[in-house]
């Protein structure tokens, strides 16, 4: 297998390419293929863009617009929806922050032996080493740490055999997902691995079964035995948080600002900013400390931050400046930029950067500083319907769509 770093180069000019390699696949070959894992080495019948959209180093409403610019939004729905799917778990979790805090509390807790099992730190780590004796599921598990990525038919499997087979904590797999995969984001991740447990859909669950992984791997790994036969729900999801609604978007100030830009949304120089006239930019380095993320995602971050800062620098004409957010002079170091100029950034959504970077930003608009949280068209059009289930914002599609000014 490749190199993380090279097998995902991260930048604006790769996730460009990627995607006009795709989109002439994007219609009905994907909807026949989409579903089969044919290893790490042929992932042809994919888009490979989870990374670049989930850094937002190239935006969902690119990628569709591309794919309606080749296809008929019939052809296309299903990798479409699936584009969706990020948006509607983004969506949902803006609503339920809570939901995400409370995984990361449990999960802190696990990990700290805050529980009755003498045996999980040993099923952990054979899991997490792919020592499990399930040839697939090791296989998966070593791809995943070498690579940063699996496909989405193998996380599905994968989950399901942690939770149904191998009885580990759902919070524990979330967060081996979420240090190792560079497409991982706090509400994909989290009510991913919540749905297959049956936290998410009332009695909805999802059993790996060894007919599918055989049929779906082309017998890669055989016909897996000693699965679980049955999987129930965790918990009854019916004690499922209300939906709090979604803030009014903000608009950015008139006159000089500082931009301030994240590992959340790597490309600034397509926000709405309205009369911002950008002055200076700054970068927030270390927004991922408290994550533990593993070396791969860390360096794929710290590639994707340098290439928006190059291109911020070009876009923007202005000097760009490095801060490292976890320092204890981060504040006053921001202070110190753009004497008092309004901030814009990106709506940061709910997950690891918003819980270190958000405290920072407030402490400057406890000072008397304006900060203005930049959000993409595309969310806005998108979250309200992300309140209840996908099935809602399914059929919003092609509405949202042409309100978008996209031929749906």
């Amino acid at each position: 297998m490749q190199p993380p770093a090279t097998q995902w180069p991260a930048t604006r000019s790769e996730a460009a390419a990627r995607l006009a390699t795709f989109v002439l696949s994007a219609g009905q070959v994907y909807a026949r293929q989409r579903n089969y894992d044919l290893g790490p080495g042929d992932r042809r019948n994919v888009s490979v863009l989870s990374p670049y959209i989930r850094h937002r180093l190239i935006t969902e409403a690119e990628v569709v617009e591309a794919v309606l610019g080749q296809h008929s939004l019939r052809d296309s729905e299903k990798f479409i929806q699936e584009v969706c799917w990020r948006t509607y778990w983004k969506g949902w979790l803006e609503q339920r922050p809570q939901v995400w805090h409370r995984t990361v509390e449990e999960t802190n807790a696990l990990l700290a032996g805050d529980h009755s099992d003498p045996t999980l730190a040993r099923r952990l780590l054979r899991a997490e080493t792919g020592a499990t004796g399930i040839a697939c599921f090791d296989a998966w598990a070593a791809e995943l740490v070498d690579t940063g990525y699996l496909h989405n038919h193998a996380r599905m499997w994968f989950a399901s055999i942690w939770i149904y087979t191998l009885k580990l904590p759902w919070q524990l797999g979330a967060d081996f997902f979420m240090r190792h995969l560079l497409d991982g984001d706090a509400a994909s991740n989290t009510l991913s691995w919540r749905w297959v447990g049956g936290l998410q859909t009332q009695g909805k669950t999802y059993l790996a079964r060894a007919d599918n992984i055989a049929d779906y791997t082309k017998g890669r790994f055989g016909r897996p035995t000693g699965l679980a036969t049955d999987a129930p729900p965790l918990v009854d999801a019916s004690a499922l948080e209300r939906a709090s609604g979604i803030r009014p978007a903000e608009d950015g100030p008139a006159g000089p600002a500082v931009l301030v830009l994240t590992d959340d949304d790597m490309l600034p120089e397509t926000w709405s900013l309205g009369r911002a006239e950008i002055a200076s930019v700054v970068v927030l380095e270390g927004c991922h400390s408290d994550a533990r993320y593993s070396p791969n995602v860390l360096a794929f971050k710290s590639a994707a931050l340098a290439d928006a800062a190059e291109r911020a620098a070009v876009h923007f004409d202005v000097a760009v400046q490095r801060i490292d957010a976890t320092s204890k002079d981060a504040a006053k170091a921001l202070a110190d930029v753009g004497n008092g100029q309004p901030i814009v950034t990106s709506n940061m959504t709910t997950g690891w950067t918003r819980s270190l970077v958000q405290p920072l930003l407030d402490g400057q608009r406890r000072s008397g500083r304006a900060v203005h949280h930049i959000r993409r068209e595309w969310d806005t059009a998108f979250w309200p319907h992300a309140s209840k289930g996908f099935f809602q914002l399914k059929e919003k599609i092609p509405t949202v769509l042409r309100a978008l000014g996209y031929a749906a």
